[in-house]
């Protein structure tokens, strides 16, 4: 009877062990994920799946966010780590990642190479205030927030922390989360790219190219094939090109050079503009203490009117704006200067859930014109970017000076609200030549590219236009030489978003809307009241500590009842 018994419990131990063995080899390979929040914080999008999915060789990243780092910066490389393990269960093999102190290990000289190297590669340093152990003093700690990501021998720097001007710590870091599907996917969908988008920077009418825009046309190029095209020099614009880019032209347009650009919209081809309506510039101030803004006679109103927008002959100024340096008096020999808000400098809100501009920071302007858009049949308008709710308008022709900046703006004068500065057009464009089409220019243009002239786009078609020229225009340090753009020189610490605006607006017309669609995903922030936790404190504390331990003596107490009563019987 007992060898019976001893053989029946050890029949079911081993039948117990070999049900978790089956168990265990069953998760490895068949496995399920729930996501249960309101947002889908976990849950990948399905461009995101399907470019992983589509992995033919190994991607590796590395992620400098390894280190004694403060709790933010720990929740930063959680929520990376938490990401990365997601795209490893579509990736499989295809996708690994580590995470890395950068320079550990390394002497002083190696170290400043290799942080300098992170840089290059677009990983932005972030100079953070750390408490010592032993006292009460700060140091700065210099840190990295990025990752470095390898494919087939090529290299991506992702730049994982958004910093959000105006914003709180902890909303930037929000933000910050919220964008790194994108950050990853766009990167790895960027090194699969076996031939890069052909984008055409346009001249010969008087277009930036020089030292203001090498952070420009360098970060153009490490993206994008990018080539020159001067317009009068073409008898068409190729459709080879698959965007064309006008940086600020200064020279007025002639009616075949607009006849070039709208055959080329009307046969599917994207445009960017980045305009300055008027001859406004920093450098004339700089060298004079005033000088009289005009409007430069670009004859472009009647062609965007067309598409659907118009940049009005005026300047903005705004009292969310960068600050110049200024001299306010002298201490001794020395002059003293002050950094003071230019309203002519305005910083720029994104707004609006497009993917473009989701969760972006402020974007730093010059002399930038307000627009309006025009009602067109069969166009879409999206305005991108304005300014802030506390703005004015001043037109053109208009004397500016230094004498703006001694005197206090009146915040009563500052009555307009988020004026449009970039707008996205999308769908099907009208010629602007229709019904008044010159022979002899569609002859010719018939002619050099084999196609006939078109009075309307077969399909959907999109274009951009941003009213300041200066926008992927670039400070010109006299020690560093050309900065990124978005840095004002004499406040170098912080980048506002205008690389990444640029990068945005290209990424979208050349076509990669599935990937930009993860931009839109949003991390709720769920914060607690810190006023009703001051006020509840104590009863919180209360509960805690009281609740717990009433429950172990109520079970205590209940356990005695049911074995007094049990052996009682």
């Amino acid at each position: 009877m007992a060898t019976t018994i001893r053989k029946k419990y050890f029949q079911r131990a081993l039948a117990v062990i070999l049900l978790l063995i089956a168990v265990n080899i069953g998760a490895a390979y068949l496995h399920g994920r729930w996501d249960l929040t309101a947002e889908k914080r976990y849950t990948l999008s399905k461009n995101t799946v399907q470019l992983l999915r589509g992995l033919d060789s190994p991607v590796e990243i590395e992620v400098y966010l390894k280190g004694d780092y403060p709790a933010s910066f720990k929740q930063l490389a959680q929520a990376t780590q938490e990401l990365l393990e997601e795209f490893r269960e579509y990736g499989k093999q295809n996708l690994r990642f580590t995470f890395v102190n950068p320079g550990q290990g390394l002497n002083d000289t190696a170290r400043m190479k290799f942080l300098g190297a992170l840089t290059e590669k677009g990983i932005m340093p972030y100079n953070m205030k750390v408490q010592g152990d032993a006292n009460d003093s700060y140091q700065e700690k210099l840190i990295f927030p990025g990752a470095l990501v390898h494919y087939k021998g090529d290299t991506i720097g992702v730049n994982l922390l958004k910093n959000q001007g105006g914003q709180d710590p902890m909303q930037s870091m929000n933000a910050s989360e919220s964008l790194l599907e994108y950050q990853f996917a766009s990167a790895i969908s960027k090194l699969q790219e076996k031939e890069k988008p052909l984008i055409g920077y346009m001249l010969g009418h008087g277009e930036s190219l020089g030292a203001e825009v090498y952070d420009a046309l360098t970060t153009l190029q490490s993206n994008y094939s990018l080539d020159t095209l001067t317009l009068q020099g073409t008898a068409y614009i190729p459709r080879d090109f698959d965007v064309i880019l006008f940086a600020k032209p200064a020279e007025t347009f002639s009616d075949a050079d607009k006849f070039k650009i709208d055959q080329y919209v009307m046969n599917g081809g994207k445009v960017i503009w980045f305009i300055d309506e008027t001859n406004a510039s920093f450098d004339s101030l700089q060298q004079k203490s005033s000088f009289l803004a005009f409007d430069r006679g670009l004859n472009l109103e009647d062609l965007l009117f067309r598409y659907g927008v118009r940049i009005n002959q005026d300047l903005i100024q705004d009292l969310q704006s960068d600050a110049v340096p200024m001299v306010v008096g002298n201490v001794g020999n020395r002059p003293q200067i002050i950094q003071l808000p230019f309203p002519l400098f305005p910083l720029l809100t994104p707004t609006g859930a497009h993917p473009i501009v989701k969760n972006l920071d402020l974007v730093l302007s010059h002399f930038a014109s307000s627009m309006d858009t025009v009602r067109t049949e069969g166009l879409k308008k999206t305005i991108l970017l304005t300014s802030s709710r506390t703005t004015r308008t001043i037109r053109v022709p208009a004397e500016i000076s230094w004498e703006m900046l001694k005197t206090q703006p009146n915040p009563r004068e500052y009555r307009h609200q988020y004026l449009p500065t970039a707008v996205l057009l999308e769908g099907h464009f009208t010629s602007l030549f229709r019904n008044r089409i010159d022979p002899k220019l569609a002859a010719e243009m018939e002619v050099a590219s084999h196609t006939p002239y078109k009075a309307n786009t077969d399909t959907a078609n999109a274009m951009i236009v941003v009213s300041d020229g200066d926008l992927i225009a670039n400070a010109v340090s006299r020690k560093e030489g050309p900065l990124q753009m978005g840095i004002n020189e004499y406040n170098p610490g912080y980048a506002f978003a205008n690389k990444e605006f640029m990068l945005n607006c290209l990424e979208f017309l050349t076509g990669k809307h599935g990937i930009m669609e993860s931009r839109n995903k949003e991390i709720t922030l769920r914060l607690l009241d810190a006023e009703k936790v001051k006020k509840e404190k104590t009863k919180w504390q209360a509960i805690c500590f009281i609740v717990p331990i009433g429950m172990v003596l109520l079970f205590a107490m209940v356990f005695l009842f049911v074995r007094q009563r049990k052996f009682a019987e």
